[in-house]
C-alpha cells in the first residue's frame, strides 16, 4: 500500500524578509531601481502635486515607476493586476517598499502624465548611448498591428453617425408613444421598468453621438479622403490583419542592430505603413537631442521592408541625406530567381466548403 508524507495546515512558520535584499544585483529589477534612483530626471512629476501644506502625502513617483515598468516588462498592463502583485509578489513588494498602492492610484499616475512618461524613454536611450550600448551602424524599422478597445458599433463617418443618432431618436419616440397609448391599460411593473431603462440608455447613446459630432471634426485619411471616425477612440484606424479586420493602431519601432536597443517607438492610427517613415525619422532625431548624438542619422544606415516603400518618403530621406535601404514592391519581378515563379491559383471558397 502506498505511503505518503503527513501534512498539517494547523502550524505557523515565521519568515524574516529583508525587502532590500530581495532586489538582487544583476537582475532586471536591480538595474531598473538603480536607473530610476540615480540616473533619470523625475523633477517634472513634482509639478503635478500641490500638497506642500494641505492634503495627504502622495506616493513617490520613483516607487510607482518601478512597479509599473517591471509589470510592463512582464507583459502585465492591468492596474488591478499590478495592485495584486504588490500584495502577493515578493519582488513587487520589495520595489514598492510594501506600500501596496491600489489600482486607481496606478491608473491615475499613468493617465495623468503621458508626455512626462514618454520623456523618460528618451532619457533611457541617451543613457544607453553613453554606456556604448547603441552602435549607430544600422537602425531597422518594422511594425505590427495593435488592437484597441474601440468598438466597431461606434464607428462611422459623421453622416453615418448622424443617421444612427436619428434612428435612435425615432426608436425613443416610438417607445414613448406606445407608453402613452398603454397608460390606460394594465401593464406589468417589471415590463414598464425595463422599457424606461431602455429609453434612458438610448437617450444617453444619442447624447453621446451628438456631443461627439459637435466637438470632433471629420477624420481624413492619408490620401485626404474622409474615413470613419470612432466615438470611443477616434485616433484608431480600421485595418486588415491575419486575424481579420480590427480597430487598432500600427505600432512601429526603430531598433539598433548592436544590442537591439529600441531608439524610437510609436503607435500610429493608420493601417498603411508606407507613410510612416517621416514621423519615425523625426522621432529618432527627437530622441537623440544632445550635441554628441544630434547627427546620428548622418552616420547610420536605415532599413525597412517593402511595406514602407513610398516615393514621397524616399525623396524625403534623400533630402535629409539619410543612407536608407528599402525593398520596393516590385523587387520579385526583377529577381531572376523568381523568373519561373507561378502565382498561386485563386481559390474557390464555395468549392472548398
Amino acid at each position: 500500500m502506498a505511503r505518503y508524507k503527513d501534512y498539517n495546515y494547523d502550524q505557523m512558520k515565521m519568515l524574516p524578509i529583508s525587502y532590500e535584499k530581495q532586489i538582487l544585483p544583476g537582475s532586471f529589477e536591480y538595474s531598473l531601481s538603480y536607473l530610476i534612483e540615480n540616473e533619470l530626471d523625475l523633477s517634472a512629476f513634482d509639478q503635478q502635486y500641490q500638497n506642500d501644506f494641505t492634503g495627504r502625502p502622495a506616493y513617490e513617483p520613483k516607487l510607482l515607476l518601478k512597479i509599473i515598468i517591471l509589470a510592463y516588462s512582464k507583459g502585465i498592463t492591468s492596474s488591478r493586476q499590478i495592485e495584486r502583485l504588490c500584495r502577493e509578489n515578493i519582488v513587487f513588494m520589495a520595489l514598492s517598499a510594501d506600500l501596496q498602492p491600489d489600482h486607481s492610484t496606478v491608473a491615475d499616475f499613468i493617465s495623468r502624465a503621458p508626455d512626462t512618461l514618454a520623456d523618460l524613454f528618451g532619457q533611457v536611450v541617451l543613457i544607453c548611448d553613453r554606456l556604448g550600448l547603441i552602435g549607430k551602424e544600422m537602425f531597422t524599422i518594422d511594425g505590427c498591428k495593435l488592437p484597441s478597445s474601440a468598438s466597431k458599433t461606434w464607428s462611422g463617418t459623421h453622416a453615418e453617425l448622424n443617421k444612427k443618432r436619428k434612428k435612435i431618436d425615432r426608436a425613443v419616440r416610438r417607445m414613448l408613444q406606445r407608453h402613452r397609448e398603454q397608460d390606460t391599460a394594465e401593464q406589468h411593473p417589471d415590463i414598464h421598468e425595463r422599457e424606461q431603462a431602455q429609453i434612458k440608455k438610448l437617450r444617453a447613446a444619442s447624447r453621446k453621438i451628438k456631443r461627439f459630432l459637435g466637438t470632433e471634426p471629420e477624420r481624413k485619411g492619408v490620401s485626404g479622403r474622409t474615413v470613419k471616425s470612432n466615438i470611443t477612440d477616434n485616433e484608431r484606424a480600421k485595418m486588415k490583419t491575419s486575424h481579420g479586420v480590427i480597430q487598432g493602431y500600427t505600432g512601429v519601432a526603430a531598433v539598433d542592430n548592436q544590442h537591439q536597443v529600441v531608439v524610437f517607438a510609436e503607435a500610429f492610427g493608420q493601417g498603411q505603413e508606407h507613410g510612416l517613415l517621416k514621423p519615425v525619422v523625426e522621432g529618432i532625431k527627437a530622441t537623440f537631442t544632445d550635441n554628441r548624438s544630434r547627427k546620428v542619422l548622418k552616420q547610420t544606415k536605415l532599413t525597412a521592408d517593402s511595406g514602407y516603400y513610398n516615393r514621397e518618403m524616399l525623396e524625403y530621406l534623400e533630402a535629409q541625406q539619410v543612407d536608407s535601404y528599402f525593398a520596393d514592391t516590385g523587387f520579385r519581378a526583377r529577381d531572376p530567381r523568381f523568373k519561373d515563379h507561378k502565382a498561386a491559383k485563386e481559390r474557390n471558397k464555395r468549392q472548398d466548403k
